[in-house]
């Protein structure tokens, strides 16, 4: 069996409720999702250290009780995708007293071109929501992208497409969010 396939039986387990597999679980995921803390936290300043993010976002994963893992690769876009609330309601609240202090700046970049654009968390965040109402699958790509840290070739096998058709929507994504972001 391999690793793959033996977290994903060890998220199952843990899904069914056995307490041993969790306890196996996070010490094979922790490596995992502190690289998706480091790839959040330094896409911009954060008042939030890396083992805290985790540690917040692990808090919330086990909450959740009627998920479904379906693999490995599942697990970790949900907790890309929970680090990004953590990060985002943790700026929120930051600066509802320091309007325009202290900014968190998240960057969009190309990998081809390494342009990039600096954005505030919270404005990244509302051109999310609304690009989820607009196209759910291009803000599931940017969110798995851009928050997980993930390839393209992962992002295709998370939401079971190909690697090419991935590319074209991240570039539709980018030039959405690009558009958005800039009025």
């Amino acid at each position: 069996m391999t690793d793959k396939q033996q977290l994903t039986l060890m998220l199952k387990k843990w899904q069914a409720g056995d307490q041993n597999a969790l306890d196996q679980l996070i010490p094979q995921v922790y490596q995992e999702l502190r690289r998706l803390a480091k790839i959040q936290l330094n896409q911009g300043k954060n008042s939030i250290q890396c083992t805290e993010l985790i540690s917040e976002a692990y808090l919330k994963l086990v909450d959740i009780t009627a998920m479904d893992w379906q693999d490995r690769t599942h697990f970790y876009s949900m907790a890309a995708r929970t680090m990004r609330r953590v990060l985002v309601d943790r700026y929120r609240k930051r600066n509802t007293n320091k309007r325009g202090n202290d900014l968190t700046l998240h960057t969009l970049v190309e990998e081809d071109t390494q342009q990039s654009n600096a954005v505030e968390l919270d404005a990244l965040e509302d051109a999310l929501l609304k690009l989820e109402q607009f196209d759910p699958e291009l803000a599931e790509i940017v969110t798995l992208k851009f928050y997980g840290g993930l390839s393209h070739q992962e992002i295709a096998s998370v939401v079971d497409s190909s690697e090419r058709t991935i590319r074209r929507d991240w570039s539709v994504a980018r030039l959405w969010l690009n558009r958005e972001l800039s009025s």
